[in-house]
């Protein structure tokens, strides 16, 4: 049998929260046996949320949390005076070593704040990356850093690069992943400073597989499995990705409805064009990791469906199944001892 993993969920955090986290939640333990449920937020709209469904008891806690962290709160002054909100108290599971990981769709400033101050840094990690997964022509790739660190280093993007291809080489059993840096051209000296100082140490990295500059088209492509930038670059292609790619299954199905013959030939062609537009739907890849803390902090959507929060929840368990601190320890940390 599997060891059991744990799981805080932010039950108060998002704009659908109790509802859609808590079925999400709940349909996690229920596909995975191993998974252990911490619910936390105000106990008694939870407990009436959890009449609704039928669930194994032993897998579902509720912890009490009195307060919320709003997403227009700064986060640092939020995470201080509120001790007893839900984000806080997940977190401190987290820290504790109660449970193997966090799942929010609240507020991402409280949630990185709290990740670095209270989860806390490994070792050696200069600035924790946020990294969602992407759709591409080819699978996926890794989006590294997304929201996290808007003013990085060059020594920043380096070690984002690391940490990129140990979560593509262990979670999405991606060989000897391609690495690229987002740049405005696929030449050497193009870009900004920041890349421009970035690019030859990327270059002379000996433990990556390093393939040069990745311009915004490119990436849809999948010419990369890790694409590195700072967050700002980061979270303008992350929300681009998901304004486009809503705007053209809207569109599509829009065209499929015009006539007798396009709804015909809509019939016939749902099933697999279902299947296609699917994979696109960034809500199947689940949260967006904090990377390079000592515990496992995931950040969703704030305006996350229980599908969202099903499968991050299942990809902590992922995560956990391959021990990947212990692997980012072995390619980051170690260099600095």
């Amino acid at each position: 049998m599997s060891e059991m993993v744990k799981v805080a969920v932010d039950a108060m955090g998002g704009d659908n929260a109790p509802a859609e986290i808590i079925k999400g939640a709940l349909e996690a333990a229920n596909e995975n046996s191993s998974v252990k449920i911490c619910l936390v937020g105000a106990e008694a709209i939870i407990k009436e949320e959890l009449k609704k469904y039928n669930y194994k008891q032993e897998q579902v806690e509720v912890i009490n949390a009195t307060e919320k962290i709003e997403t227009a709160e700064p986060p640092v002054m939020a995470i201080r005076k509120k001790k007893d909100s839900s984000i806080v108290k997940a977190l401190q599971l987290v820290k504790s070593g109660e449970c193997d990981a966090y799942v929010s769709a609240g507020s991402t400033g409280a949630t990185l704040v709290g990740g670095q101050v209270i989860v806390g840094r490994l070792k050696g990690i200069e600035r924790p990356p946020l990294a969602p997964l992407i759709p591409t022509e080819k699978g996926t790739a890794l989006l590294i850093d997304c929201g996290a660190n808007v003013d990085a280093r060059p020594s920043h993007l380096v070690q984002f690069a690391k940490i990129g291809s140990v979560y593509m080489e262990s979670v999405m059993k991606v060989k000897n992943p391609r690495v690229a840096i987002v740049n405005i051209g696929a030449e050497e000296d193009k870009g900004n400073a920041l890349v421009k100082e970035t690019f030859p140490l990327l270059k002379n990295c000996p433990d990556i597989n390093f393939v040069g500059s990745i311009e915004a088209r490119d990436i849809p492509a999948g010419y990369a499995d890790v694409v590195v930038c700072e967050a700002f670059v980061g979270n303008v292609i992350l929300k681009l990705y998901e304004g486009v790619g809503g705007t053209l299954i809207k569109k599509v199905k829009a065209g499929m409805m015009t006539s007798l013959r396009s709804k015909i030939g809509a019939f016939l062609v749902k099933p697999a064009l279902k299947e296609t537009l699917k994979t696109f739907d960034l809500e199947q890849y689940g949260g967006a990791p904090l990377l390079g803390l000592k515990g496992l902090v995931v950040k969703t959507h704030g305006s996350s469906k229980a599908v969202e929060i099903k499968n991050s929840v299942l990809q902590c368990v992922t995560f956990k199944e391959q021990k990947i601190n212990d692997k980012i320890k072995e390619k980051i940390t170690l260099e600095d001892e």
